[in-house]
C-alpha cells in the first residue's frame, strides 16, 4: 500500500502538468495485434480521464500483408515504401477499415471491474488527413502510395474540445476524391506538428532507442539523433527516432519512444521522472548550477535520508540557508537530484569538498563526476591549491578520482579543530 501511495504522490505533478495537453499517440499495426494491446487501450482511457486531449494514429502493415497473401498478391517495395497499385489498395482499404472499427470497438467497451468501467468515451474519425501522391521516384511509380499534405487542425481541435478521442487511420484523401496509402509515422508526425501537440508518443517493439551495448538511451536532443541514425540504418527503430527528432525540430516539445510489448510502459514514461523509454526533446533535461535560497527545501529532501544513515553530517535548515551559496546542484525537472558544497578553509589556500550526494535513483549516471569537476573549477577560480574531503563510506570513489590518503594533521588549524573524532572520517586530499 505504501508503494502505491508514494507512486501516486510522485505522479501528481505530472497529472497536473498533462491536464488539457494534446498528445498524439502512434501505434503500429504490430502493436494493435500484440497481446498487450488491451492494456494499452486501458492506459489511453486513463489518460483521457485525466484530461489529456488524445489523437490516436494506428498503423496496419502486418494486417495488409495478411490480406495480400490471402489474395495471392506479392508485396512490392521501393526505398522501404510500399508500392500501392490498385489491387494492393483494395487490401489496404480492407485492412485499415477492419482495424479502425476494431479499435473503435475496444475504446467503446464499458467493462465491469476494469479501468474502462464508466468511461463513456466518444471516438471520432473522418477525413481529417489530406494527402497527395508520392508519384514516380527513380523511375518507379508508387501509384496510390501518398504522403500527408495537410492535417485538418480546426476539425480535430473541435473534436478534442468536445472531449472526443480522435482516431486517425493511415489513409488520406485528395481534393479530387482519390485515396492514398500513408505511413502511420508520417501521419502521426505531421499531426503532432500541425496540432502544436505537447507530446508525440511513438510505440515500437523495443523499449526505446538501444545503444551499441543494447542499453536504453533515455534522453536525446535532436542534434544527437543523426549519429544514431547512421548506426541504425534502415531499421524500424531508426524510423521512429527520425520521426521523433523531426517533430521536435518542428516545434513539438517532447517526443517519446516506448514499447507496445511492455505492460504499463506508456504510464511509466509519462508519470515517473526516470521514464520507461527514450525521450527526444529540444530543452535541457538537467541543469548543473549554483544553488539559491529557493533550493533549500529540495536540498533537505535529498540529503536528509543520507544524514539519517550517518553517511552525511547533519545540517539544519538554518545552516543550509546560511551556507547555500557554497552548494552546486544538479536539477532535473524541478527536482534536485545531486549536490556538493565547497568551503574555503580560513587563512589558507585549502578548500573542502563536502556534502557530495546523488539521489539513489540517479546514480551511475556520471553526476557525481560532473559535480566534482564543478567544485574543482570553483576552487581553482578562488585561487585554492588543495582540495580536502572527509568521508566515512566512499573512500574508494575519491581515490579513483585522484584523491590520496591524508590525515587530520594535514588539515589547516581552522578545520582540524572542528574534526569529529566520533565519526572517525577518513581524510583525503587532491592538488589542484
Amino acid at each position: 500500500m505504501h508503494d502505491h501511495v508514494n507512486w501516486l504522490r510522485h505522479a501528481s505533478p505530472y497529472i497536473n502538468a498533462h491536464r488539457d495537453c494534446t498528445f498524439v499517440v502512434m501505434l503500429p499495426g504490430e502493436g494493435v495485434a500484440h497481446p498487450n494491446f488491451g492494456n494499452i487501450v486501458h492506459d489511453l482511457v486513463l489518460l483521457h480521464s485525466l484530461g489529456v486531449r488524445l489523437v490516436l494514429v494506428h498503423g496496419s502493415r502486418p494486417q495488409i500483408e495478411t490480406r495480400l497473401a490471402s489474395n495471392g498478391l506479392t508485396p512490392r517495395y521501393h526505398r522501404d515504401l510500399r508500392i500501392t497499385d490498385s489491387p494492393t489498395l483494395e487490401c489496404v482499404i480492407d485492412a485499415v477499415g477492419h482495424l479502425r472499427i476494431a479499435i473503435e470497438a475496444r475504446l467503446s467497451m464499458d467493462m465491469a471491474r476494469s479501468p474502462m468501467q464508466g468511461s463513456r468515451l466518444r471516438v471520432t474519425s473522418g477525413n481529417f488527413v489530406t494527402a497527395r501522391p508520392i508519384g514516380v521516384v527513380d523511375g518507379v511509380d508508387y501509384h496510390h502510395t501518398g504522403e500527408v499534405r495537410r492535417i485538418d487542425r480546426k476539425g480535430i481541435n473541435r473534436q478534442l474540445d468536445e472531449r472526443s478521442i480522435v482516431l486517425l487511420s493511415p489513409l488520406g484523401y485528395s481534393p479530387t476524391g482519390e485515396i492514398f496509402n500513408l505511413a502511420c509515422e508520417d501521419v502521426a508526425t505531421r499531426a503532432a506538428i500541425d496540432l502544436d501537440a505537447d507530446k508525440l508518443l511513438l510505440f515500437g517493439a523495443e523499449c526505446g532507442l538501444l545503444d551499441e551495448a543494447g542499453k536504453l538511451v533515455r534522453e536525446l536532443r535532436p542534434q544527437q539523433v543523426p549519429a544514431h541514425l547512421q548506426r541504425l540504418g534502415s531499421s524500424y527503430q531508426g524510423e521512429l527516432l527520425d520521426a521523433a527528432a523531426e517533430a521536435c525540430k518542428a516545434g513539438v516539445r517532447r517526443s517519446h519512444i516506448v514499447s507496445y510489448a511492455e505492460d504499463g510502459a506508456l504510464l511509466s514514461e509519462l508519470f515517473t521522472r526516470t521514464g520507461n523509454g527514450t525521450l527526444v526533446a529540444q530543452e535541457q533535461f538537467e541543469s548543473l548550477r549554483e544553488a539559491t535560497i529557493d533550493d533549500v527545501g529540495g536540498l533537505m529532501e535529498l540529503i536528509t535520508p543520507l544524514e539519517d544513515q550517518g553517511i552525511l553530517v547533519r545540517r539544519s535548515r538554518e545552516v543550509l540557508e546560511r551556507e547555500i551559496e557554497q552548494f552546486s546542484i544538479v536539477e532535473r525537472e524541478g527536482l534536485i537530484i545531486a549536490c556538493a558544497a565547497l568551503y574555503q578553509i580560513a587563512d589558507s589556500d585549502f578548500g573542502e569538498l563536502a556534502c557530495l550526494a546523488v539521489n539513489p535513483a540517479y546514480r551511475h549516471g556520471g553526476r557525481g563526476d560532473e559535480l566534482l569537476e564543478r567544485i574543482e573549477a570553483r576552487a581553482r577560480a578562488q585561487g585554492l591549491k588543495t582540495l580536502f574531503v572527509l568521508t566515512t563510506r566512499t573512500a574508494h570513489w575519491f581515490r579513483e578520482r585522484g584523491f590520496t590518503p591524508s590525515s587530520v594533521d594535514r588539515l589547516p588549524a581552522a578545520r582540524a579543530s572542528l574534526y569529529n573524532y566520533q565519526r572517525n572520517s577518513q581524510v583525503f586530499e587532491k592538488a589542484l
